[in-house]
């Protein structure tokens, strides 16, 4: 059994949903050398979420921000926790909702993705900073 681990730091993103499944993989080249085995990338923060979806038509990760924004909006009443901005509640509230974790299956040396999905980093805060994900492949 093999295990390869890294931490990485992405570039700053703007607030929404942004496919990273490549800058994922371009950090873990070892998973080449896994035949059957698993992927787990962890976001090290409380208010960005990673999560797998469409990977080919923009206008799905369009439609995630705005439906997700009207699900949990800025500025209630009842928020008590808003000394950060009118973003920083909700925005730990969504990465609670999506999760902070992806784990997907290698299979000869690749993520056993269905043919449209890939990895979206969900940023959730206006200006979010730059987001330090774990990743660890594993397998034989």
């Amino acid at each position: 059994m093999k295990f390869y681990q890294k931490e990485i730091q992405l570039s700053e993103y703007p607030r929404g949903y942004h496919l990273i499944t490549d800058v994922l993989l371009g950090a873990v080249p070892k998973l080449r050398e896994i035949k059957i085995g698993q992927f787990q990338a962890f976001i090290k923060h409380t208010s960005a979420s990673l999560t797998i979806n469409e990977n080919a038509d923009p206008t799905v990760r369009v439609d995630f921000e705005s439906h997700i924004n009207k699900m949990i909006p800025e500025n209630m009443p009842y928020y008590k926790h808003d000394y950060e901005g009118a973003d920083d509640m909700p925005a730990h509230i969504k990465s609670s909702i999506l999760g902070s974790q992806v784990q997907i299956p290698i299979t000869n040396g690749k993520l056993n993705l269905g043919t449209w999905q890939g990895i979206y980093l969900g940023e959730h805060r206006n200006y979010g900073g730059r987001r330090k994900i774990v990743i660890t492949v594993f397998g034989e």
